[in-house]
């Protein structure tokens, strides 16, 4: 039994990161249709510094990601504050309820065109942030499922205002699961396919709905070249995170 658990994680494993390696691989090799044998070379990343439209999909990607990891993260924090620690009416209906990416994508759409806010990168940022914020309170409320109000009552009776009881006290036990929500909250952005292609005015989009778009129209190897620099500096980012800061525990 043993030996067939570890049998069926490896063919997950390679299911699920096979196809992955061999996209990076093709982003070195010099043939523009995928021919063996494999010739290293860098002309797809050279041909990468020359498609200003790729190379502009991915920075307002990475803008957009960040902005919207700040926003969602801030007021998520708080609104997982506000649900761990009150109770009314609605309220796990609230946190039980989940709506498809399609359709809320068709709603923001028809509410941006009817309240004015039009299309575009704005609403774009508008429609992260709104999509993101769920993930940050799911996130962050777990981490204050783990610790109740005690300390926090434990200040407020030496004195501390509600501010310095949520800077001193809350803020530095919510740590982790709020770096955590920021890094959540930017993957969710900077992934978003669905909400960005409703709502991308005509001459502007994100990453994923050029990726998208180019696949359509004929796909090129700098798109994989591209999609290794992400993934090179995501795991990058993630094992500083991991080797340098301490998610609650030891490292």
């Amino acid at each position: 039994m043993r030996i067939l658990g570890l049998s069926y994680l490896a063919a997950i494993i390679v299911f699920l990161y096979l196809p992955i390696a061999i996209m990076m691989a093709m982003a070195f090799n010099s043939s523009p249709l995928y021919e063996m044998p494999f010739r290293f070379d860098l002309v797809w990343f050279a041909a990468l510094l020359e498609n200003d439209r790729l190379l502009t999909a991915g920075w307002n990607s990475v803008w957009i990601a960040v902005v919207t990891s700040l926003i969602a993260t801030a007021l998520g924090t708080l609104a997982a504050l506000g649900l761990a620690r009150n109770e009314f009416t609605g309220k796990r209906f609230l946190q039980l309820i989940t709506i498809p990416w399609l359709i809320i994508g068709t709603a923001m759409l028809i509410f941006f065109f009817w309240t004015g806010v039009g299309r575009g990168l704005h609403a774009i940022l508008l429609g992260h942030v709104a999509l993101s914020i769920p993930y940050v309170i799911v996130v962050v409320g777990a981490r204050l499922a783990a610790h109740g109000p005690e300390l926090e009552e434990a200040a407020a009776s030496l004195g501390a205002t509600p501010v310095q009881t949520f800077l001193r006290v809350t803020v530095p036990v919510l740590a982790p699961g709020i770096v955590a929500a920021a890094m959540f909250a930017f993957a969710v952005s900077f992934d978003q396919f669905i909400i960005s292609y409703f709502l991308a005015a005509p001459g502007t989009s994100t990453l994923p709905v050029e990726i998208f778009t180019a696949i359509r129209k004929g796909f090129t190897p700098e798109i994989n070249a591209i999609s290794t620099i992400v993934i090179v500096a995501s795991m990058t980012l993630m094992l500083l995170v991991a080797r340098f800061y301490r998610f609650g525990g030891e490292r």
